[in-house]
């Protein structure tokens, strides 16, 4: 409804802040896999070579998705989720004392945040700048 480019053009730098760091992390996870799997273990999380591989696949293909602006709603959706069951895997801060659970509160939370930034991507949608998966969505996106 609202056709103002300021819009669109926050939209675009909100799908490529809030991916940024998905695409960071996730080609960090990809470049060295086995230290993927290691830090997995360590944390605790369940099958670690699989979910390195999840891990992989949500944060690189949903980043890159995310940016270009193709299935906006339901991939934000999916990576608040995957944001959010991370946080407790991965920053257990209540299991933790002194600075350890100081930062791993923050990164919890920070966690948390992200996933709201992508609920309200989700909400608002991708804005006018994307990739159109065919001809069809872009008639009737327009």
């Amino acid at each position: 409804m609202n056709q103002f480019p300021s819009r669109d053009i926050a939209l675009l730098a909100a799908r490529f802040a809030l991916s940024l760091l998905f695409l960071v992390m996730g080609w960090g996870k990809l470049s060295d896999y086995a230290g993927t799997v290691a830090y997995m273990t360590q944390t605790g999380a369940p099958l670690p070579g699989v979910s390195a591989i999840i891990a992989i696949l949500a944060e690189l293909g949903i980043g890159v998705a995310l940016v270009a602006g193709i299935l906006v709603t339901p991939l934000s959706i999916a990576l608040a989720i995957y944001t959010v069951v991370t946080a407790f895997i991965g920053h257990h801060f209540w299991t933790m004392d002194g600075m350890l659970r100081y930062d791993m509160t923050i990164h919890f939370y920070k966690n948390i945040s992200i996933a709201g930034g992508l609920l309200a991507l989700a909400a608002a949608g991708p804005g006018r700048f994307t990739l159109r998966l065919s001809r069809r969505e872009a008639v009737t996106a327009a």
